[in-house]
Parts: structure tokens; sequence; C-alpha cells
């Protein structure tokens, strides 16, 4: 049985981890399932924006699946992890694909699951969300990125008050610190995120794409002038498209474009 749904509509494909009995935590198989779900988004040249989420109010991922470790040991998570692009959910360590991720966090972000969003370009949460990386509490580290990722998303200090105390946030702190891009009630959370995402359709898939990898490419370069003078392959790829054409003549004659992301 799949322990995850793929949903796909409108040029959106919706990821879900489905596994609410165990708070959607993900195990080496949870996870190798994601990634093959993201390497068909990130070839499917339909498929322009990906939600991810997870089943049930409760849980968005409540991070690892412990038990999963405790039982079969680190040498049988390695191994599971093997060959897995992206490692944990197929995406906290993934840096090729370029088209958009949309988190709709549901309830628990706890460690591996606030790094999932993390990994996201753009997140929604709903008010009973929480978000933390409490790995130290049973002798781990978020090493799929939290420790990386939150100290550059939010102020140091706060960042470090999370990892070193496993303090939690509720959606509402996380608001504040810039950590989400909008609170919204739990009926609301998929409609939202479907909503960010029609938004986000309504421009050229490749602009999209270029403009993401120069962002998260150029941000790696530590020198602004050459980040600015850089080309990167999206930006190549976008100016010799039917699109690069399609959009200053649907301007022009003052119509919606119609894209066709190529």
């Amino acid at each position: 049985m799949s322990e995850i749904t793929v949903e796909k509509k409108n040029h959106i494909t919706t990821i879900t981890i489905n596994r609410p009995d165990v708070m959607n935590c993900l195990s080496p198989v949870t996870s190798k399932e994601m990634s093959l779900a993201i390497d068909d988004f990130d070839r499917d040249t339909d498929a322009w924006v990906c939600i991810l989420t997870g089943a049930g109010e409760k849980s968005f991922c409540a991070g690892n699946d412990l038990k999963y470790q405790a039982i079969n040991g680190g040498e049988a998570v390695a191994k599971g992890y093997a060959g897995v692009k992206g490692l944990f959910g197929g995406i906290t360590n993934r840096y090729d694909c370029f088209k958009p991720f949309i988190a709709a966090v549901n309830g628990l972000a706890l460690g591996g699951g606030l790094e999932l969003a993390l990994a996201c370009d753009i997140i929604i949460a709903s008010e009973k969300a929480t978000f933390g990386l409490p790995e130290p509490r049973v002798g781990l580290m978020a090493g799929a990125g939290g420790v990386h990722r939150l100290p550059r998303h939010i102020p140091y200090h706060l960042a470090m008050g999370m990892i070193l105390t496993s303090k939690r946030i509720t959606a509402a702190e996380a608001l504040q610190y810039g950590l989400v891009n909008e609170v919204v009630a739990p009926a609301d959370l998929i409609p939202t995120a479907e909503k960010w995402a029609a938004e986000i359709l309504k421009a050229s898939p490749l602009a999209l794409r270029a403009s993401k990898e120069a962002a998260v490419c150029g941000m790696r370069m530590p020198v602004l002038e050459d980040a600015i003078a850089h080309t990167f392959p999206g930006g190549h790829a976008m100016t010799n498209s039917e699109d690069f054409i399609e959009g200053p003549r649907a301007f022009a004659e003052k119509r919606a474009p119609q894209w066709k992301g190529r």
C-alpha cells in the first residue's frame, strides 16, 4: 500500500503524505515514494507547480519515523535511503528542480517535517500548525537541512533559540518571524494553497523556473555583481522559448497569455 497520494490537475501536482496513524512521519520507504513522485513532477512538462501536504488535520509531518529506526537500526535506515534522490522526503537534498513548491502545513511540522517545509518555496500554515526542531532531545540533529536552512530563513538568534531548546512555535509566531507566507483556518488550507498556485500559474512556467534558479543559485554566489551578471541555464531556456514571444505579444494585444511551457 502506497504511503503517499498524488493528484494532478490544472498543471498542479499535489503530493500528500498518507500516514496519519503515525502523524505522517517518514520512513525510508515513504521518502523513496516521495522522491519518485517528485522525479515524475520534475519530468512532467504539463506539471508546473507542486503542493506538498499531509493527510488529516493533526500533522503535516512529525519528522523521521523513529520507531522504524529503533526497530531496524541505523544501518537499515542508511541502506533504505541509498539511491533516494533528494534523501529525506525526496526534497531536502534536491537542488536541481526549479519548479515552484508550496508546503500546505496542516498540523505538526516537527523535525524532518519542518525541514520538508523549509525546502519548499512558499509555506501556507493552518492556524493549528506548530513548528520545531526537537531532534537533540532524542539524541539527533536536524541534519536534513534544518540546522542550515532555519538560520537562513529567520534571524539567527530566533533560529538558534529553536534549535538549541527544541522550542515549538505556533503558526502565528511563524508568521511573525517571516517563516510562513500566510496562516488560515484548517478548512481553508488546501484552497488557499491552490489559490497561491493559481496566481503562480498566471506567469510563464519557464520564467518562473528561471527566476527560482537565479534566486537559489545566486544566493550561493558570494559576490552580488557576479550573480547579477551570470546567465543560468533556466534563463537561457526562457529566452529561447515560445513563451518568451507569447508574453510580450499577449501584453501588446491586451489579452491573457497562453503559456505552453516551451
